[in-house]
């Protein structure tokens, strides 16, 4: 569908071109332009003609020269220039059909766009997916896209996500691999469902398209204490987790052997239910997975461990709270407490905060609540400053999941609150600053 143009750039090409707001841009160089992936593939050349229509419906043809990748100067009125596509599945495993009722609307958006998994490295399932998008995907080489298989089998895949178009879908995965499209992989495990022997066949089917699949990411389902009516699913413990991590290791090991790369990894949330070390951090590779909760320890560990290294310690007094998810807390107190060996002055503690809102068998950092965190704090000596890691705050920074803002936060603990990057390097010079 043709857009229109919200705003242009003063002294941009378009402008001295004279394209003006509320002109409908039809196509570049003859390729109609649907929405941001078509916009900005087709304006990085030199030579570009727009097909325009004015508001009044006369169509009309602006040619421009400028510099190759450099931006035309138009703006739209949406950053992807249409409606965000929305998930058509109803996976028996799905987080925010577990959600309470009462939450801010824009949690209750279920995201499944192509657009966005290139652009923000969203995941997506194929269900959404055209012929026209996928065949696109291949002729613009859009890599990576990030894909939430959870199974190769048609039928089961059918199942879980509750489409009956599910299994067919999977087209799409073999044909971006066939053109050399780079995929990241995640497999949603639900224990009795998609582990065992099906595991097996869906990690041999996916790992069969290397180079094509870089990465492959075992992730535990979430099971919130808002699941009333719907499929019951049964949480991973030691020994189901175990089977797991062992799996993923084996296939890992067997990729390392014939390809130079794991690429299959199970998340740090298995390695942790499994009562198991986690791995160090070259064990992960170019760590493809860290929104999945893959390698994010051991990273962590080495960006801090790295920053304490070119610090020489000192006496200066500091003093504060690290809180963090369940979870986390054994290794950011193992972390602080070499910290201390070289800052002989510091009274930091680590307050793990555990997830009454969702249930206690949730937890990490990232759906950490407001609420918990100032029913947990409140009256307790907390120092001179308060750190929070990012994740437990919307991509603005400004609200937690409950709606609590940091603002009442800060104002009902009376504490200075300092908000960490989800980086260990960071999180080390931030507690070391006078």
């Amino acid at each position: 569908m043709p857009v229109t143009v919200f705003a242009v750039e003063k002294e941009s090409p378009a402008a001295h071109a004279g394209v003006h707001p509320g002109d409908v841009l039809n196509a570049i160089n003859g390729n109609e332009i649907y929405d941001v992936l078509d916009f900005r593939f087709y304006e990085t050349e030199k030579q570009v003609t727009l097909s325009l229509q004015d508001a009044s419906g006369a169509a009309r043809e602006v040619h421009i020269r400028k510099g190759q990748y450099e931006s035309l100067g138009l703006s739209f009125e949406t950053y992807l220039m249409d409606k965000q596509h929305s998930c058509r599945n109803k996976c028996v495993f799905c987080f925010i059909d577990q959600l309470p009722k009462g939450m801010r609307q824009s949690l209750y958006f279920k995201d499944d766009d192509s657009r966005l998994s290139f652009l923000f490295g969203n995941y997506i399932t194929l269900t959404n997916l055209s012929q026209r998008e996928a065949d696109r995907i291949v002729k613009m080489h859009i890599s990576p896209i990030n894909i939430s298989v959870h199974t190769t089998n048609p039928e089961l895949r059918c199942r879980m996500m509750g489409n009956r178009f599910a299994g067919d879908s999977l087209r799409y995965l073999y044909q971006f691999a066939e053109a050399g499209v780079k995929l990241n992989c995640q497999i949603v495990l639900c224990h009795g469902w998609n582990d065992g022997e099906e595991l097996e066949r869906t990690l041999g089917d996916l790992l069969a398209l290397y180079p094509s699949v870089q990465s492959v990411a075992l992730v535990p389902l979430g099971v919130t204490r808002f699941r009333d009516g719907l499929t019951p699913l049964t949480p991973y413990v030691r020994e189901t987790a175990l089977e797991v991590v062992r799996a993923g290791e084996r296939w890992g090991e067997k990729m390392l052997e014939q390809h130079g790369e794991r690429v299959c990894y199970a998340a740090d949330e298995f390695y942790l239910k499994a009562g198991l070390p986690i791995p160090d951090a070259p064990f992960y590779g170019a760590f493809d997975q860290l929104e999945n909760g893959v390698g994010l320890i051991a990273n962590f560990q080495e960006g801090f461990r790295d920053a304490l290294e070119d610090f020489s310690g000192d006496d200066v007094p500091r003093s504060g709270t690290l809180v963090t998810g369940v979870s986390f807390a054994p290794f950011l107190q193992e972390l602080l407490d070499e910290l201390k060996r070289k800052c002989h002055n510091l009274t930091y503690q680590v307050i793990p905060i555990r997830n009454r809102f969702f249930g206690e068998s949730i937890n990490v950092s990232g759906l950490v609540t407001g609420g918990d965190i100032l029913d947990q704090l409140r009256g307790r000596e907390l120092g001179g400053r308060l750190f929070l890691p990012c994740t437990m705050l919307r991509h603005e920074g400004d609200l937690f999941l409950d709606d609590v803002s940091l603002q009442d936060l800060r104002e009902k603990l009376n504490v200075e609150t300092v908000v960490v990057p989800d980086d260990g390097y960071e999180l080390m010079n931030l507690l070391i600053r006078k």
